[in-house]
């Protein structure tokens, strides 16, 4: 048995050879031990008695292959999984026996994100209203002078579901208001994981700033990645459109797929309301000759694939589609 109480600084950074199941693996007790009050903290601390194969290794009996990603999480603190990666369930006993509890929320993190089950039969829905308010208010002409004035202000709301969270938390990281404090990311509904409000005012040119603060009116904006050169790009979202757009980037980039349009399937990027469901990549290849268009993978920049224009060239996008009703299948997105 490991007698671990008092160790030197030396015996952690030690080479230590176990196997797993038939596989064998070198690493050191610092990495073994990362979590204490794990199993696998208690066997290489002494708590718990260990077995020796015949070479000398330490011996556990579990699951020899899956234990590699266990030990590379231990390494690096990240949950690295390639992306055909069928063995889950199995992954997820394995973390639950040796009750490495961090481990065990970055696999559902990883189940609610864009490689999960759960993100792959997502649904998400996009709703955006504007109501018009007429806004008095004092416009200081001098000491003692004020001039009454009155100017249009547009409230834009919108209301994101999505069953998956991890999409929501994805777009608290993408749009921000603009605030004197500075740019402040929006919240998920308390209690609501899976839905997000956002409510923001342009600014009307006839507007003064100070009277646009004063009622704690805030800009919504939006920022994307960049691949050439690295860097980010922030816009302010100034309409429905702007925003619409926008969540048709991002939806789009994360492998959804545009279910229906309202109020015209034809209008996609004026409308008030967008209905998505999950497209799987191999969804896409399986059905890209049969559609219309042979080109599909370069006829879609949003997806990510093979031709995608930079983010400086989505200056103004053409939606092109075909369905029934409401229902409107979007099989290009063509840059002009």
């Amino acid at each position: 048995m490991l007698n671990l109480n008092t160790p030197d600084s030396n015996s952690f950074q030690d080479p230590v050879s176990l196997n797993v199941g038939g596989e064998v693996y070198t690493t050191t007790l610092d990495t073994l031990t990362r979590c204490r009050d794990s199993m696998l903290g208690a066997m290489f601390t002494g708590q718990i008695p260990l077995l020796r194969d015949k070479r000398g290794n330490f011996f556990i009996d579990r699951d020899g292959k899956v234990f590699r990603y266990i030990l590379n999480y231990l390494r690096s603190n990240s949950l690295d999984l390639p992306d055909d990666f069928k063995e889950m369930a199995l992954l997820k006993r394995e973390a639950d026996f040796f009750q490495i509890r961090p481990l065990l929320h970055e696999i559902r993190r990883y189940e609610s994100g864009p490689h999960g089950v759960s993100w792959r039969s997502a649904v998400l829905n996009a709703d955006v209203d504007c109501q018009v308010r007429i806004l008095h208010f004092n416009l200081k002409r001098g000491p003692e002078n004020y001039e009454l004035r009155s100017c249009a202000v547009r409230v834009y709301t919108a209301n994101v579901f999505c069953t998956a969270c991890a999409f929501i938390e994805l777009l608290c990281t993408r749009f921000s208001y603009r605030t004197q404090e500075g740019d402040m990311s929006p919240q998920m509904s308390e209690g609501r994981p899976n839905y997000l409000s956002l409510e923001w005012v342009p600014r009307p040119e006839e507007l003064p700033q100070d009277q646009y603060e004063k009622h704690r009116y805030r800009e919504l904006t939006a920022t994307s990645q960049v691949t050439f050169p690295a860097t980010s790009l922030t816009s302010v979202i100034p309409d429905t459109r702007a925003f619409m757009e926008e969540m048709l980037k991002v939806s789009l980039a994360e492998g959804f797929r545009v279910d229906s349009v309202f109020p015209d399937p034809s209008d996609i990027l004026n409308c008030r309301s967008l209905r998505f469901g999950c497209l799987e990549t191999a969804w896409l290849e399986a059905h890209s000759r049969s559609l219309h268009h042979p080109a599909l993978r370069t006829e879609l920049p949003w997806y990510g694939l093979p031709g995608c224009p930079s983010e400086a060239q989505l200056q103004s996008v053409r939606a092109e589609g075909a369905g029934r009703g409401n229902r409107v299948y979007v099989t290009a997105l063509t840059v002009a």
